[in-house]
């Protein structure tokens, strides 16, 4: 999975401290989320190892920024991605994300399915996203909304295993919840 957006301000700005401030407990919540297999680090910052140079894709020329907010992870299924997503400490920062980002003209998001073992790099990710973006869903680049399967055949996301997932996820996060719950919006 590969997300990208652009802040409204730069990062340190009092205007998008509500989701500087979320971010730790954002990636903390996603190392514990059934499902979750690794994430990316960014070049020069403490934490995971980065999945080659970081790249943006082409959405952000014009804006002003260097660089933007955006992440590469895997993820065992759709579902435990979904799980993670829409429910807990992220599904808290996306409700306030309209007021940290600006208003995206293209897809917030693109999923691919990889082979085991193989870790995917920023630039594969914003090439997905650009793709889906100029040609639409396909196996090779898709959203929640049109999902395929590892074979490349549409598929449905199965919304049982979903909260099932999330029931479980939720297990260990009331604290990251109710430490979120006390920031600024």
């Amino acid at each position: 999975m590969y997300n990208f957006g652009l802040h409204v301000a730069p990062y340190e700005s009092p205007e998008v401290e509500g989701f500087r401030l979320r971010e730790d407990a954002n990636f903390e919540a996603a190392a514990r989320a059934h499902g979750f297999i690794g994430r990316s680090g960014y070049d020069g910052v403490p934490g995971p190892a980065c999945w080659g140079r970081q790249v943006f894709p082409r959405f952000i020329e014009g804006s002003g920024f260097a660089t933007a907010p955006s992440s590469l992870s895997l993820w065992t299924d759709i579902e435990s991605l979904m799980a993670f997503s829409y429910n807990g400490v992220h599904a808290d920062a996306l409700k306030h994300a309209r007021h940290w980002n600006v208003k995206q003209r293209w897809p917030a998001l693109v999923l691919w399915w990889v082979d085991a073992g193989v870790v995917p790099e920023w630039k594969e990710g914003t090439e997905r996203l650009e793709r889906l973006h100029d040609e639409g869903s396909s196996a090779a680049a898709f959203t929640f909304k049109q999902p395929y399967d590892a074979d490349g055949n549409l598929a449905t996301i199965d919304r049982e295993k979903i909260k099932e997932i999330a029931a479980s996820n939720a297990i260990g996060q009331h604290d990251l919840l109710a430490y979120v719950l006390t920031l600024k919006a």
